[in-house]
């Protein structure tokens, strides 16, 4: 179970990392979408770590929906309900059990929760191609520093596909060649997390 200043610290180190890249994301997400993934990311992160005290007094799952919801409220476009809904979702998930199989069953319902929210499923160059690949390595009982070389190699894999969903559609062909931003960013909150826990360990 995460004491207060555990959740403290996950939120202030998956802000950081967001942070870290941000330039990165936003140069991403210049070449096949708005340009501005990385801005409104490092928005809603710096506005989760500035509320991190008052989000850690609550229960796990519920500092998971509250984390969602200040997502949601904060970063711009897509992303913001997108990443909020997982949280949320995540959260409300959790509290059917917190155990290696509960937290496995809470990520995949998580997941298929984003899937619904944009209308959209693994393979259009999108976040859930890089959640979908973690959601099945939890479920076969992968842990640790593992989860995060799949979460980076499905972000890695969505280079040459062709976009059919989001603002990188409308490119069609030509946005084959070039990282999705909301996998890669999803790809380095998965690390950011890993990398904490095997250091809590």
């Amino acid at each position: 179970m995460l004491e207060k200043d555990d959740m403290v610290d996950l939120i202030r180190a998956c802000a950081a990392v967001i942070e870290a890249h941000a330039d990165e994301l936003t140069e991403l997400d210049s070449a096949i979408g708005d340009g501005d993934h990385g801005y409104n990311m490092k928005r809603g992160f710096e506005a989760l770590r500035a509320d991190a005290d008052v989000i850690s007094d609550k229960p796990l799952p519920d500092a998971l929906t509250a984390a969602g919801m200040k997502l949601v409220m904060t970063v711009g476009g897509a992303s913001g309900p997108l990443f909020g809904t997982f949280l949320m979702s995540f959260g409300k998930e959790l509290n059917s059990g917190m155990d290696t199989a509960g937290i496995a069953s809470a990520f995949a319902k998580a997941t298929d929760a984003v899937a619904a929210r944009g209308k959209s499923h693994a393979g259009q160059k999108t976040m859930l191609d890089v959640l979908y690949p973690v959601s099945k390595a939890l479920t076969d009982g992968i842990s640790g520093r593992a989860i995060g070389d799949v979460a980076e190699a499905a972000a890695e894999a969505t280079i040459p596909i062709v976009a059919t969903r989001g603002r990188a559609s409308f490119l069609g062909e030509r946005s084959a060649g070039h990282m999705d931003p909301g996998s890669r960013s999803s790809a380095l909150l998965v690390r950011s997390v890993t990398d904490w826990l095997e250091r809590r360990a």
